[in-house]
């Protein structure tokens, strides 16, 4: 099941700082991005968080994975992303030791 757009605005309305998160488009869902570091899915309408130690202020969240074969994450619910006013806070601490995603090579044109 695709996420649905309105899904991935609300979760970034509720997060606020618009300078800081952004969200990428995914095979139907989403990667959220926080100061240009991927630190969660959105995926089947649903927040999943990297389980790591600048997180684990979620681990009274329930765990699911994003999509099959995935690792397991926190799953966020809507509830608490519209409630948690630390959310905000955890994503960019995340974001503070993650590594920038590598830049994709461009493919050499034909001709």
């Amino acid at each position: 099941m695709a996420t649905r757009r309105e899904t991935a605005d609300f979760i970034l309305h509720k997060l606020g700082h618009p300078e800081r998160f952004s969200v990428k488009a995914m095979f139907g869902e989403f990667a959220l991005y926080a100061d240009g570091r991927p630190v969660a899915f959105i995926c089947d309408d649903q927040l999943f968080v990297k389980i790591m130690p600048e997180s684990a202020a979620l681990d009274r969240c329930e765990r699911g994975h994003a999509y099959p074969g995935s690792k397991p994450y926190y799953l966020v619910s809507e509830d608490m992303i519209g409630s948690e006013r630390e959310l905000p806070a955890i994503l960019l601490r995340m974001a503070e030791v993650l590594p920038l995603p590598k830049a994709r090579r461009k493919k050499a044109s034909k001709g």
